[in-house]
């Protein structure tokens, strides 16, 4: 048993085996909690960042096909880091989706777009 052991969570000694973590159930129970918090806070944040995407991304997609600047996408909060999943054209396009609206990047110096595509039945 080791005397210089303390809990993590109150500072409290820990006694009793050598590999015991905390101090007590509850001090147990409260590490938890706070664990389970971080993931809910983690998986909200990604969640309203999507719905924020799929938004901007209908919002935009007058016409089915739609090109528009990236940095005017961004401005309005849009955060091509997060999607939910991709397609791949037979040229070797990769279109990233968030839900049912994708876009793919087109690198035309000095104006970066987005081309917007709505999912089609092809594409599964």
């Amino acid at each position: 048993m080791s005397e210089n052991k303390k809990c993590p969570v109150c500072g409290s000694p820990v006694r009793g085996r050598t590999d015991k973590i905390f101090c007590s159930t509850k001090c147990k129970s409260i590490n938890q909690y706070e664990n389970r918090q971080k993931d809910e806070k983690f998986y909200l944040r990604v969640d309203r960042q999507l719905k924020i995407n799929r938004k901007l991304l209908k919002r935009y997609n007058k016409s089915g096909f739609t090109t528009i600047r990236r940095s005017e996408l961004i401005a309005e909060g849009f955060d091509p880091r997060y999607f939910t999943h991709y397609w791949k054209n037979t040229k070797g396009d990769v279109y990233l989706f968030c839900y049912d609206y994708g876009f793919l990047s087109l690198e035309r110096n000095p104006k970066n777009k987005y081309l917007i595509v709505q999912w089609q039945a092809y594409m599964e």
